[in-house]
């Protein structure tokens, strides 16, 4: 199941990453977010639908279920609305990496509010992947970078971050397709109430729009998010959102290759310790694993 769970959070990390890459062009012909959104949540909970008819699996909720899967919605959802605010404000590859501030977030909210011990390998990652965010957060020697693109993207953090927290602590126990189904459903009606109370019209102007944002949903979305639910599960929420840290590494190199953003030494570095986290998460967590196999099959 660690294993399982690795893979799904590395996953989730790479796909959720890739959001500049369709979100950039959208802001680029000056098309609604809210709209193009509505139509990233709406077709994504149409693919998870068809799934969910497929294995048979009951769409029935009850009123806590209808309860947790709204905030789920509502948290997601907003977390998308400050990054893409925060797009305005700082580069792509920037306002991504600041995103990811929320491994440390939800480490603090497990350690004060549920009482999660921070192991010294957790701390150790995450003090190393902080310092990659910093680092990719400066320009020389200082730390210069806007202050309300800063908040903004520290709002989508800890949207993000309570997202996880829900996730792993919430007594639902629905598949984790259903789950993501019914959190994209309703993060596809927050931005419908959104685009209803600004006045915007809901009509797509071509095709390829439509096929972009079907795909945008797919990968960022469906893909995205269930295998996040099941990382989740299967490792705990402060190794998932470690993991979650390759996330701004694919942000940036996609900012850079295709966004024409300055590929520094400032960026390497930052990349580099970001991964270093992340890998020493996983590989210590790996060794104590087996250890403790090893000795319960000694006993």
């Amino acid at each position: 199941m660690k294993a399982k769970g690795y893979a799904c959070a590395i996953v989730s990390a790479i796909t959720y990453g890739l959001i500049p890459l369709f979100i950039l062009p959208i802001k680029q012909i000056h098309f609604s977010l809210n709209v193009a959104l509505f139509y990233r949540f709406s077709i994504s909970a149409l693919f998870l639908l068809i799934l969910l008819n497929y294995t048979k699996e009951s769409l029935r909720i009850n009123r806590s279920e209808l309860m947790t899967f709204m905030v789920l919605g509502g948290l997601f959802a907003m977390s998308s609305d400050f990054l893409f605010l925060a797009y305005d404000y700082l580069s792509a590859g920037i306002a991504s990496t600041i995103l990811f501030v929320y491994p440390v977030i939800v480490a603090l909210i497990m350690a004060i509010f549920f009482k999660e011990r921070i192991t010294f390998v957790t701390a150790i990652s995450l003090i190393i992947t902080l310092a990659g965010v910093y680092i990719l957060s400066t320009k020389g020697s200082a730390f210069d970078i806007n202050l309300t693109g800063l908040s903004i993207a520290l709002s989508s953090a800890l949207c993000y971050s309570l997202y996880i927290v829900k996730v792993n602590k919430s007594k639902v126990r629905a598949s984790g397709v259903k789950t993501t189904f019914f959190s994209l459903l309703f993060s596809a009606m927050y931005y419908l109430l959104k685009s209803l109370l600004w006045k915007e019209s809901l009509l797509l102007p071509n095709v390829n729009l439509l096929l972009d944002i079907a795909i945008f949903g797919l990968l960022t979305s469906v893909i995205s998010i269930t295998t996040l639910v099941y990382a989740i599960r299967y490792i705990g929420s402060t190794p998932t959102a470690i993991l979650g840290a390759l996330e701004p590494v694919v942000a940036v190199l996609i900012s850079v290759l295709l966004f024409h953003e300055l590929l520094t030494l400032q960026l390497i570095i930052g990349i580099i310790c970001i991964l270093a986290g992340v890998l020493i998460s996983i590989v210590f967590s790996g060794s104590k694993d087996s250890k403790e196999a090893k000795r319960e099959v000694s006993l």
